[in-house]
Parts: structure tokens; sequence; C-alpha cells
């Protein structure tokens, strides 16, 4: 069994220091900081609001047919 990759979103995006990730979230690269509890998203240099990484999850689940 293999795997393909089919959009590499993440190149160029390694790992940070107090951060986990990076995660392909729904076409965006983020980072999980566990202190704040949020994602941090290094395109904006903002911290993005839950509701809004719920939205892009289920948007990729839905069009994913999960």
């Amino acid at each position: 069994m293999g795997y393909r990759i089919v959009n590499d979103v993440l190149e160029g995006y390694g790992a940070r220091k107090g951060l986990e990730g990076p995660f392909n979230i729904g076409g965006r690269p983020l980072y999980y900081d566990v202190r704040e509890g949020a994602y941090y998203d290094p395109r904006t240099d903002f911290y993005v609001d839950q509701s809004e990484v719920n939205y892009l999850h289920n948007e990729l689940m839905r069009i994913m047919g999960g």
C-alpha cells in the first residue's frame, strides 16, 4: 500500500518552538499553540478563531464525504 501527496500546502513550513504542527486545515498551514489553546496562522501572524477552524474542518469532511 502506498500514498500520494495531493497538495503540499505545508511545503516550507517546519516545526516551530512552542507550537505543534504544522497542520493542513482546510488548505491552510496552521500551528497549535498549547499555551494559548488556539491555532496560529503564520501567513497572517494571527490566531484563528476556533469557530473558523471548526468551519474549515467541517468543510473538508463534507468535501471528502466524511
